[in-house]
């Protein structure tokens, strides 16, 4: 498909401005040696090439064809898609929507059972820079710019608008895949991988359609130091029976995509100013020599308003400023007009006096720096009625005499001269159009450059184990909490003493069997949150203390409880497991307890996890220093929370298939290690 030599165009049409119009203007711009076959029975030749009744025709005359270009209306797609099939055609490019009941199952089956590459529908075509091959139905400009990026982008308008960017970007491929039917994003990105000189790859998705070789592709283009970077449109829904879990509601709808990022090393970004700012950064052959955790961004200004809109830009989106050396201070000091102070971000603007010269030399400076790993000069890059070029001269001086990434960070889109801009990315400088856009941008570099390659996690699943957990969640009845903890030991993770009871003897018996003081929970099943209903009594230091609680819970909830050891102080964290339909089962770690929602602190990865995984997962709460003691609190076992997590992963691994959620809070994390209070097991 990508590679095509034959190509039959069906729909082909001379009248101007159509579509089968434009189908052929794009094929026969295509370069190299290729044939072209136009199929239409209205006509007997377009533009001096003969044309085709049917497809039935063209393969009298010829072999079968490697690409049939489908420019027709749904009404005629199945068919002509058949047609296609029955000539032996390698492949075919749909770009109708196919929105008739039943038609995408349809074409899907047609192709499947021809072995047929197919894209779409819906779709815009494809251009293959690399190979010279225009597969649209629409125009775009001649030549399309070549380059290391691919672009593989489910929706149509952004494919467009990325091909017809003013942003210094040169592609390798573009492909507009649509609804994806039959070929997928995973198919796009192996044959970029494996077939083209790709040094950097755009994914724009809405969905995903074959999770495990997309991951496994997003982890070679990682291992193969190529950047991938991810916008996502839309988010899938995890359920309501998902929300049922804390898990599941803590997530939230966009999990899915953070944790493909998070496992795969994809660089994600929100809208398409961060992704088009983040591929011209990317694009940049330059990388620093050096870019390790202490490591930053330096930026230079000429208004000290617009340096603390930056500063607090940098401060909520976690982009670090280098913190210089001594010997770079005191070399800035020397430069700046008094008054003026050294440091990172650095306003110069004083007097305005040599303003070429006072800019180059402060680049250079930070440049020179080794604890700036990108360095930007951070002005609006207006255009200048007085024909001063002295900014766009002073970058260009400094990139003149280093290696070393530079850029230009510009607050407001709308007021940068564009032939400033294109000067400067004529000279390998990119010019970021958007200050949060551009701060993202230089994050997602400096997150590429320190994350080293996903190593595929080495995972032998227990297959005894892993049967016996199977074959229990075949059977029809949920699980009890005894049976819960039972899962969780069976993975390693530790568990209260617990006991089911039902009258208030039972109880007594139970508190009095676990020793005091114990806690008494419902055991009703409609009650997955217990504490929402005050559904939990705590510190129940003696048998009379049991029993009005027992009195309490049965009265209002039912006669069945849970009769538990009380768990030693510590940190409480959420773990558990949620469901995506699209990409499996995800992993999260959360701050734990009754307010483990309202927090939403929390991070997610995909299983499994390595314990460098686990640990760097953790590392992203917010109440991770937690763990390390606070305001005379002794410090908590995080290996141990480390080892549950890893625990947590090999079970979603092994039976994450029979899961919606499973929800483990609070997890208790003390000095000698951790325990599970609650667990609840939402079966799919």
């Amino acid at each position: 498909m990508l590679e095509a030599r034959s190509i039959a165009v069906v729909g082909a049409s001379p009248r101007p401005n159509t579509f089968g119009a434009r189908m052929v203007n794009e094929i026969t711009r295509s370069l190299g040696d290729r044939q072209v076959y136009l199929v239409n029975p209205r006509y007997a030749e377009i533009g001096g090439r003969p044309c085709l009744p049917s497809l039935s025709a063209l393969a009298d005359l010829h072999d079968p064809v490697d690409l049939v270009l489908l420019g027709v209306g749904d009404e005629a797609l199945a068919s002509q898609l058949r047609a296609a099939a029955q000539h032996g055609a390698r492949a075919a490019v749909v770009f109708g929507s196919a929105h008739r009941a039943g038609l995408r199952e349809e074409i899907r089956t047609i192709a499947d059972a021809a072995g047929m590459a197919l894209c779409g529908g819906g779709c815009m075509g494809f251009v293959n820079v690399a190979r010279g091959l225009r597969a649209l139905g629409y125009l775009e400009r001649d030549p399309i710019p070549a380059g290391p990026l691919s672009l593989i982008t489910q929706s149509g308008s952004v494919f467009s608008a990325l091909l017809r960017t003013h942003r210094a970007l040169g592609f390798s491929l573009a492909v507009s895949s649509g609804q994806e039917l039959v070929t997928t994003t995973a198919d796009y990105l192996e044959y970029a991988l494996e077939y083209t000189d790709t040094k950097l790859v755009a994914l724009v998705l809405e969905a995903v359609h074959d999770a495990a070789r997309l991951r496994d592709g997003l982890v070679r283009a990682a291992t193969c130091d190529i950047p991938v970077v991810l916008l996502p449109v839309g988010h899938s829904p995890l359920g309501s029976a998902m929300v049922a879990a804390h898990s599941g509601a803590v997530a939230g709808a966009g999990a899915m995509w953070e944790a493909l990022c998070e496992s795969t090393g994809a660089l994600p970004v929100a809208d398409l100013s961060e992704l088009t700012d983040t591929l011209e950064l990317l694009a940049m052959k330059r990388r620093p020599t050096v870019c390790g955790p202490n490591t930053g961004i330096a930026t230079v200004h000429d208004s000290g308003a617009e340096r603390t809109l930056v500063v607090d830009l940098a401060h909520e989106l976690d982009v670090p400023f280098a913190a210089l050396g001594e010997p770079t201070i005191k070399r800035l000091a020397k430069l700046l007009d008094e008054g003026m102070s050294a440091g990172n971000p650095l306003d110069v603007w004083g007097t305005g006096a040599d303003t070429r010269t006072l800019f180059r030399d402060c680049l250079k400076a930070m440049i020179d720096d080794p604890a700036v790993a990108l360095t930007a000069l951070s002005v609006d890059l207006v255009s200048e009625y007085d024909g001063d070029t002295a900014y766009v001269d002073a970058v260009l001086d400094a990139s003149a005499v280093t290696a070393q990434p530079l850029a230009v960070l510009c607050n407001l889109p709308s007021a940068i001269d564009q032939d400033s801009a294109t000067t400067l990315r004529s000279a390998g400088i990119a010019v970021l159009e958007g200050t949060r856009s551009g701060l993202v941008a230089m994050r997602n570099l400096l997150a590429h450059l320190r994350r080293a390659a996903p190593a595929g996690e080495v995972f032998e699943p227990d297959a005894a184990r892993q049967q016996r957990w199977r074959a229990r969640f075949d059977r029809p009845e949920e699980l009890s909490v005894t049976e819960s903890f039972e899962l969780l030991a069976d993975y390693g993770i530790p568990a209260v003493s617990t006991l089911p009871a039902r009258g208030e003897d039972a109880a007594a018996a139970a508190a009095a069997e676990l020793g005091f003081p114990a806690v008494l929970k419902t055991g009703e099943a409609r009650f997955p949150h217990r504490t929402d209903v005050g559904g939990v009594h705590l510190g129940l230091d003696d048998e009379l203390a049991v029993r009005v609680a027992y009195r309490d819970l049965s009265a209002r909830l039912g006669p069945c409880v849970l009769v538990s050891a009380t768990a030693e102080p510590g940190v409480e964290l959420s773990l558990g497991i949620v469901r995506d339909a699209q990409l499996g089962p995800i992993v999260v770690v959360a701050a734990g307890g009754v307010l483990v929602e309202l927090l939403n602190d929390r991070a997610v990865g995909c299983p499994p996890l390595s314990a460098a995984r686990a640990e760097s997962l953790l590392g992203r709460l917010h109440v991770r220093p937690l763990l390390d003691g606070h305001r005379g609190a002794g410090g908590s076992s995080v290996a141990s929370v480390v080892r549950a997590l890893v625990d947590v992963s090999r079970l979603a691994s092994e039976i994450g298939d029979r899961l919606t959620a499973l929800d483990i809070n609070p997890l208790i994390v003390g000095a000698n290690g951790v325990v599970a209070v609650d667990a609840l097991v939402l079966r799919r």
